[in-house]
């Protein structure tokens, strides 16, 4: 049996990566500080008996080298999720955002080193592109970080490179688009769009758009995210890859697309633009592709799924 590491499992993405591992037979320990995670994210899987589920959580900081070294002991692939990931966060505490997403993640790698884990998988961002005028976006490009969060991304990427190029760890790095889907917290002062338009509609009121609504997203459904996480370990993948659709919508076309789907009659409320905040982002996912990566969900499907976790909870 497969032994994997999930660093900050009890979030939205990373609670769904947990649950995939287990249900392709991996024995899994997820690690949170629950800073922002929520074991009800996991309650369901932490509720089977343990020979049954092989899933084990963790509370605990991935700033705690000792803990880190004995908890990837005889384990094969690190996902490595656990960060600060929000970019108008960064803004207000840039120093906070460097300790946890950079020297955190410098603190795994040195852990999963020692460990002789097989493999690291780190979670990045295309935050790092920045505004860039050119799409689709493609991992040859020179970055351009517009925020804390970005730049620690980034960093981290080549932390990654370094300990693959000069300590021998298997690494891949994973450049993340819009991951949507059940359990994004809308409750957050940080939360995604996705979910806060989710839950104003069902509760009949009208979505807050930040901007002119024309800004583009490369949405990909939290479960194809998952899954292509779990490929980039079990293949031979190194370095950096695109995850995301390969296709674009505007946040306008997402709202339109909630109201349809809810059938509610509600005019969006437009407001200012956030700092930070890019306008368009498209993934050339081709790269990951050449891998196996082919996501089931289009948007209207990702969002049937999201509204209906959403109405049920």
């Amino acid at each position: 049996m497969k032994k994997a590491i999930v660093t900050g499992g009890a979030g939205f993405i990373g609670s769904h990566l947990a649950r995939e591992l287990y249900e392709r037979g991996y024995k899994v320990t997820i690690l949170d500080d629950l800073s922002t995670g929520k074991k009800g994210n996991i309650a369901d899987l932490l509720s089977r008996p343990l020979e049954e589920g092989n899933v084990k959580f963790v509370h605990d900081s991935i700033l705690k080298s000792p803990l880190l070294i004995k908890l990837f002991t005889g384990v094969d692939y690190v996902f490595h999720l656990a960060a600060i990931a929000s970019v108008p966060a960064s803004i207000r505490d840039p120093f906070t955002s460097h300790i946890v997403n950079l020297t955190g993640t410098l603190n795994v790698l040195e852990a999963a080193r020692t460990a002789r884990v097989k493999k690291f998988v780190f979670f990045s961002s295309a935050a790092v592109y920045g505004d860039t005028p050119i799409l689709p976006q493609s991992e040859g490009m020179l970055p351009a970080p517009l925020s804390p969060y970005a730049v620690n991304k980034l960093a981290a990427e080549h932390y990654c490179n370094v300990f693959k190029n000069v300590y021998q760890l298997d690494t891949v790095s994973l450049r993340f688009f819009n991951v949507y889907g059940p359990r994004q917290d809308p409750n957050s002062q940080y939360a995604a769009a996705i979910p806060k338009f989710i839950i104003k509609v069902l509760g009949g009121e009208a979505p807050v758009i930040f901007g002119s609504g024309e800004q583009t997203r490369d949405f990909v459904y939290v479960r194809d995210a998952a899954a292509a996480a779990i490929m980039a370990a079990e293949s031979a993948a190194a370095g950096v890859y695109n995850v995301g659709m390969g296709k674009t919508a505007t946040v306008n076309e997402v709202v339109r697309l909630i109201l349809n789907i809810t059938g509610k009659d509600l005019k969006p409320v437009y407001q200012e633009a956030r700092p930070g905040d890019i306008l368009h982002s498209l993934a050339d996912t081709s790269r990951i592709r050449a891998l196996g990566y082919s996501p089931r969900f289009n948007l209207e499907a990702g969002l049937k799924e999201t509204i209906r976790h959403f109405s049920e909870s």
